[in-house]
């Protein structure tokens, strides 16, 4: 087990990517904001099959974040990560302080279309996926990877992550990394650290009732039934639905089931204060 190299200031990352670049070595990023779980663990993995040198950052991200939202209570853990990316074998965390990313006077953000206004997250959270974009655009920059890997339990983050990288021509491959889950089935987040006990056993009914929808879709029942009956089984058990949505898996605009172009199952429910996401294929 290596220790990895703690790197805080843009100047500093950059001298370590070149020196690696020197040294005809590829780099990866992953990108996150700590609180690691296994899930984060999975895309380091990914990671090192497609780079020579990994680099994981750390920042909790304030700009996207609404003023309601849960900033200041958002899980910080960062010896907790250092010690789980040592095992993993990470070559560098990238932990830059907020005054590093965002400088007196910084004012530039990025507008989204696309993907960022396909009526899921972006309906309850609308400055959201200007903040994500803004503080990845700035890290892929920053690192310049030759791959980045994002979990796909935040899909449309995802897409609007794709969309952004191909717009603004950065030669960079984005990939996903497949959701980890709980044995029953719930997604893991560093939010469900909010659930309590009776929370944490209704919480697995979310994944459930959509793999249930996804799988009467595929067996050809009628779309609009089978997701009505999906939102109220997941509302019967306790949850305040945001969304349940089935979507082009690519565009995240509204399904084809003809054409036979892949999609995806979207939600994102509140059970207690707690709001979970998840999203399947079908």
């Amino acid at each position: 087990m290596s220790t990895p190299r703690i790197i805080e200031s843009v100047n500093a990352l950059r001298q370590a990517t070149r020196q690696w670049r020197a040294a005809g070595e590829n780099v990866a990023l992953v990108p996150t904001m700590g609180a690691l779980h296994a899930g984060h663990i999975s895309l380091t993995q990914i990671a090192r099959t497609k780079a020579k040198r990994v680099i994981v950052s750390i920042f909790v991200n304030p700009t996207q974040f609404a003023p309601h939202e849960d900033f200041s209570k958002y899980p910080r853990t960062f010896e907790a990560d250092r010690e789980k990316l040592a095992t993993a074998g990470v070559d560098a965390i990238y932990a830059p302080q907020p005054a590093e990313m965002y400088p007196p006077g910084f004012a530039t953000t990025i507008s989204l279309a696309g993907p960022a206004s396909a009526g899921l997250e972006d309906r309850f959270r609308p400055a959201h996926f200007s903040g994500v974009a803004t503080v990845v655009a700035k890290l892929h920059i920053q690192a310049m990877p030759d791959v980045a890997i994002y979990g796909e339990k935040d899909f449309q983050q995802l897409a609007v992550i794709r969309q952004m990288t191909r717009d603004l021509d950065l030669p960079i491959e984005v990939l996903g990394g497949e959701t980890i889950r709980e044995a029953d089935g719930l997604a893991l987040s560093s939010r469900n650290v909010y659930l309590d006990a009776a929370q944490r056993l209704v919480a697995p009914v979310l994944n459930a009732a959509m793999r249930d929808a996804a799988r009467r879709i595929r067996c050809g029942e009628a779309m609009e039934a089978v997701m009505s009956n999906a939102r109220a089984v997941i509302t019967a058990a306790g949850f305040a639905l945001d969304y349940l949505e089935l979507r082009d898996a690519v565009t995240l605009g509204p399904p084809d089931i003809a054409s036979g172009q892949p999609l995806r199952m979207l939600a994102a429910a509140k059970i207690g204060a707690t709001r979970l996401i998840d999203n399947i294929a079908v």
